[in-house]
């Protein structure tokens, strides 16, 4: 449970794709799920962006990271 909301719930309210470098130096570019957005980025990064993401709740939501890393919510 990530800040109020179930796995299961952000899983189907929200497609999350990645985009950018990771920590390794690699180039990311793909859709990932609750357990892949926090290996990626953590706990108190990812409760944020989803909490953003269900107060804006938009088609899209775009958070960005100084580290390079671009997470895109998409409503469906």
């Amino acid at each position: 449970m990530i800040k109020n909301y179930t796995v299961t719930e952000i899983n189907r309210n929200w497609l999350i794709k990645v985009y950018g470098v990771d920590q390794n130096g690699n180039r990311i570019n793909k859709l990932v799920g609750v357990s892949g957005l926090l290996e990626l980025i953590g706990l108190d990064l990812a409760a944020k962006f989803i909490a953003r993401a269900f107060r804006d709740m938009l088609d899209k939501v775009v958070c960005k990271l100084r580290r390079g890393l671009k997470i895109t919510f998409y409503a469906h």
